[in-house]
Parts: structure tokens; sequence; C-alpha cells
């Protein structure tokens, strides 16, 4: 009997095509147009105090982080910002608030980039014609931070910040770079409330072709924070807007980096790495799936290569799931099934499920790693 389900050759695509921004250069990075989404966070230290932002900037290099955004709220944070660009593996912007000097000195000390919030930098209108010029000589790109919490009051028609006013507030401050020749600079307009953020970035998104950097502003803790912003990032993501991206969570920065990375492997917005599939247990599990599932992320946390790895925990989904996945455990009465690109290769007691399984990863990694190495095109490496 026929099910009546239709055959589909191709796929539908599940994301709109990227929507078309110009192109900016950021250090040794491009944001927008045909570049790559890139993930940015916030060092937390004074900034003044070079080593340990620049150790910030390393652990964050090492989590994945493209770049990096540091504050300079006074003179001896810009006096630090030339020795920090000049070392930082990934592209430094200054943050500046209040004082245009500081927009001047960032761009001199050999910044990437310098995030501007036009809605509280003093006598900041009247300056956009040498910050320009500034910028230029200096081939800075510059990112115009428009903030629920910071915008131009002379956009408000009410008391309550409506996507209208952070656009108006945006295309405004845009407006007075072009006039000046002015177009290397992305634009954010941030809002705490993820509804608010999205139907702005839409209304944005379609008056120009700026590159834009998606961002929840003050998100909140870790979980709530990762909430707000993959709600907010897939819709965008999934509409094509967005160029780069910085989940902003009361949590350590790399934190924000790691969910970052994870919303754009989810879109398959960027490569995945080491893919878990674990089922969330039930009342029909026979063994501890959590306990599981935890011990293999964190024995498998320094793969490098695209990695699908299930972890079930029943007869039911189990052996499909396991099938699926380049390496897969279906568990059951004490023992598991361990598969291998959809193939069983061994059954083990249940204390052997979590070793074995590591060792099959590391053996297949081995393998995928050792297969990029042989790729034509793929460095040669000689050893003297």
């Amino acid at each position: 009997m026929s099910l009546g389900i239709p055959s589909v050759k191709t796929p539908p695509p599940v994301l709109a095509p990227r929507r078309t921004t110009r192109k900016v250069k950021l250090g040794d990075l491009y944001v927008g147009g045909d570049a790559p989404i890139t993930v940015q966070s916030m060092t937390t230290t004074p900034t003044h105090d070079i080593n340990a932002t620049l150790q910030q900037i390393a652990e964050l290099t090492a989590a994945g982080c493209d770049i990096v955004r540091v504050a300079c709220p006074r003179q001896e944070d810009a006096d630090a910002l030339a020795a920090i660009a000049a070392k930082s593996p990934i592209p430094v912007i200054a943050d500046i608030h209040f004082q245009p000097k500081y927009v001047f000195a960032a761009i001199e000390a050999g910044c990437a980039g310098v995030r501007v919030n036009p809605g509280n930098i003093r006598r900041f209108d009247d300056q956009i014609k040498d910050i320009a010029q500034a910028a230029k000589d200096h081939g800075t790109a510059l990112r115009i931070g428009v903030n629920a919490g910071s915008i131009d009051q002379r956009m408000m028609t009410g008391d309550r910040v409506t996507p209208e006013a952070l656009v108006a507030s945006a295309k405004w401050e845009a407006s007075l770079f072009e006039e000046h020749d002015f177009h290397d600079f992305g634009i954010s307009v941030k809002h705490n409330d993820p509804v608010i953020m999205v139907e702005a970035y839409r209304q944005l998104s379609a008056e120009g072709d700026w590159p834009l950097h998606l961002g929840v502003t003050e998100a909140g803790p870790a979980f709530q924070g990762t909430i707000k912003s993959s709600v907010a990032f897939g819709i965008l993501l999934s509409e094509g807007i967005g160029d780069t991206i910085r989940v902003s969570l009361s949590a350590p920065p790399v934190e924000e980096v790691k969910v970052g990375i994870q919303i754009l492997q989810s879109l398959n917005l960027k490569d995945r790495k080491l893919d878990i599939v674990s089922c969330p247990s039930c009342g029909r599990a026979q063994v501890d799936v959590y306990k599981l599932a935890d011990e293999v992320t964190e024995g498998l946390k320094h793969l490098e290569v695209p990695l699908r790895v299930a972890v079930m925990g029943c007869v039911v989904n189990g052996p499909g799931e396991a099938r699926e996945a380049d390496l897969g455990v279906a568990s059951g009465n004490g023992k598991g099934q361990i598969f291998v690109k959809g193939k069983v290769i061994k059954t083990v007691p249940e204390s052997d499920i979590v070793p074995t399984l590591l060792a099959e990863a590391n053996r297949i990694a081995a393998e995928m790693e050792g297969e990029d190495a042989e790729a034509p095109g793929a460095p040669s490496v000689s050893v003297s």
C-alpha cells in the first residue's frame, strides 16, 4: 500500500539566501558580502592591563572567536590599544563611548575597527568628517552601534524604544558618514527584547546594504541569554540577515563564543566539528544517558574534525539514530551496540561503552585527518 509520500530528489533549502551586503575589511578578515559569518566577543579585563587582556584574547581565539572587542573608557585604556592590537592574533575592535578623542586614539593605535555609539558620544556629529578621514587614512573599519539603552534621544517619539527609532538612529548616523564618502562600516541595532530586535534588523536590512552585526543586548545570564540569542539569531539568519554575531551573556566571554559557534553550526552556516546526538532519556532508558553523554562529550572535546556521535539509551530510537551517525551506541540490558558508519561492529558491556566510543572516535578522527593531509593541494611536511 502506498503511503502517498512524494518523492523528493532535491530537498528545498531551509535557509533563505544570504542578503547582499557590502564587504568591509577588518584586519585580516572581511565582514559582509560573501565572507563567512563571524563570531565576536568582548574582553572583561581592564584594557589597560595589557597582559591580562592579551591572555583573555588568546583564550577566546582558542575557543574559535574571530573578532574581539575591548573597552576603552579611560586614557590609560587608550594608551594600551597599540600594544594589544599589535599582539592580538585576531582583529581588535575598540569600544568607544562618551569621548570622541578615544575614537581617534584607537584609529591611530592600529585597531582593526572601532565601535562608536552615537547616542552617548558628546559632540559626535560635528566630528564625523574628521573621524571618516582618519579611518580612511588608516584603513580602519567602523561599527555604528545603536543600543536601546543609549539611543539618540532625537529619534524618540515616545517613552519606549521601538524598532523604528533604532533604525532611524542608525540610518541617520550612516548618512553622516556616507556624506563624506566613507562606507567601510557596519551597523548594529540591539535591544534586550528579541522581538523588537528582530524587527529592527528586518527593517534595517531592507533599507541598505550595510553589513549587520547581530546582537541581543543585555541578554541576561547564560541560560536566559542563550535562549534569547538563539531564538533571535535563528530567525534572522534563516532569513539571510546577519554578517557577524555576538552572544551577550552574563558569563565568561568564552561561553559567548561557544554559543555563537553552536548557533552557526546548527544552521549549517559554519562547518560542524564534534556533534553529540543524545536522547533526553525516558522511562524506556536502561542506562544513565546523562552520564554517558557527558563523559563522551568531555572525552572528545579535543577533536577538530566533523564527527557525529550518537549516544542513545534505549532500543526504540537508539539503533536508528546510532546508524545515522558516524559513530554511535544503542544501549539496553546492560550492554551497548556500537555502530560505525551505519554498521554494528561489536556489542560491549555497559562499563565499556565510553572507553569503546572514545577509542573508535579517535581512530575515525585520525583517519579523517589523514585523508585531509593526503588530499590534493595539502601542504607537505618535511622533518630535518
